[in-house]
């Protein structure tokens, strides 16, 4: 067993992991926090938190006979991301760095099917089941385990050579393998993802209230979005990545080896008014094969006209909200009208200041404090 966990470490490289680790699958620790943090309704619409319930911290009820947790880690860091650039260009949208490239779902559990087989090739026996934030499965308790990285204060898993710029993929298995230290947690007294939450999401250390954060909000949310955020949205059509790149960590990040995460050119630092002449067509053919598809048209089109009520004012955006009410879906048009009204606010001031938490971490990009690749 002990060769054989050797080997799959050095298979699942060969197959683009940076990272393999092997945990058992026992998660009763975590249960309470989850039951907590479901009870005082951070899960928001997402309904399947609540449908699966504790199933989530008892990987075992998934496959049976699961004994064993092969975590993964693939580096998504894009090159030349841009990060301060685009959140500084209030007429850009800006787009969570992880889905600018290929929808890393397919991807990845591709891989680790790929995974699966080798090593049932080599022990028959083995019974197998790949997730890939997809089933009802704690992906960063897991990846804590394994010894992947540890849980930081904003609620995602960070390493200390790589910072917290990658995707996280499972494997289940029915295999006793020998299993991997967990890593000692590095966060200390840094508070910084919790200060520069633009909504302030983070509702204390290692709790994060989905109803407020801007990732939930652009791509969970399915109804309107909540006026008291609007503002604080800026122009993040799509997720939301400050937590992360304001972390110290990230200063070590790689930019990932994979082609298939590199930005594509039609949404890469894209101008909010060019994004939001797109038809429906237009969406479907350009966000094939990504991430941004799973939202839809329609919540696309809400996003982006909040981008355009917080951009600065110009007739020409006020003359795209207008003609884009008159078709407008009802979830559409309530927000055309929000934007519109933050237009003709603004119209007498034209250089409105950026909200203080985009400043801050723009300052801190600038100065080399955190990395922007």
């Amino acid at each position: 067993m002990t060769q054989l966990a050797e080997n799959i470490k050095a298979w699942g490289k060969a197959l683009g992991f940076q990272q393999v680790g092997i945990c058992d699958v026992d998660l009763s620790r975590h249960e309470k926090h989850l039951q907590t943090w479901l009870d005082k309704g951070f899960a928001g619409e997402m309904q399947y938190m609540h449908e699966h319930g504790l199933k989530r911290a008892r990987p075992a009820e998934l496959l049976a006979g699961t004994v064993r947790a092969i975590s993964v880690r693939m580096d998504y860091l894009p090159p030349d991301a841009q990060f301060a650039r685009t959140l500084k260009n209030k007429n850009q949208a800006y787009i969570s760095r992880y889905a600018l490239g290929r929808d890393y779902h397919k991807l990845i559990r591709s891989r680790l099917k790929q995974l699966g087989e080798k090593i049932k090739s080599e022990c028959e026996q083995l019974n197998y089941r790949p997730f890939v934030d997809s089933a009802p499965v704690l992906e960063h308790a897991l990846a804590e385990k394994a010894g992947i990285g540890w849980t930081g204060k904003h609620s995602l898993t960070i390493n200390k050579e790589a910072g917290s710029w990658f995707f996280l993929g499972e494997l289940l298995i029915n295999l006793p393998l020998p299993i991997d230290t967990m890593v000692k947690e590095q966060c200390g007294s840094c508070t910084a993802c919790l200060t520069i939450c633009p909504t302030q999401a983070i509702v204390e250390p290692y709790v994060v209230d989905a109803r407020r954060c801007i990732s939930y909000l652009t791509i969970e949310q399915k109804g309107a979005i909540p006026e008291e955020f609007r503002t604080l949205i800026g122009n993040r059509v799509y997720g939301c990545d400050d937590c992360q790149l304001i972390c110290p960590w990230n200063r070590y990040a790689n930019i990932t080896a994979e082609a298939d995460f590199h930005p594509r050119k039609t949404l890469m630092a894209k101008d909010l008014l060019d994004l939001f002449s797109w038809d429906e067509n237009t969406f479907l053919k350009l966000t094939e094969g990504s991430a941004i598809r799973r939202i839809g048209f329609e919540r696309w089109q809400r996003n982006i006209a909040v981008g355009l009520g917080n951009a600065p004012y110009s007739a020409q955006v006020l003359a795209a909200l207008t003609q884009a009410r008159l078709h407008a879906s009802e979830l559409v048009a309530e927000h055309i009208d929000w934007a519109i009204s933050q237009q003709q606010i603004k119209a007498n001031s034209q250089n409105a200041a950026l909200p203080r938490q985009t400043e801050r971490l723009i300052r801190s990009i600038e100065k080399g404090l955190v990395r922007d690749a």
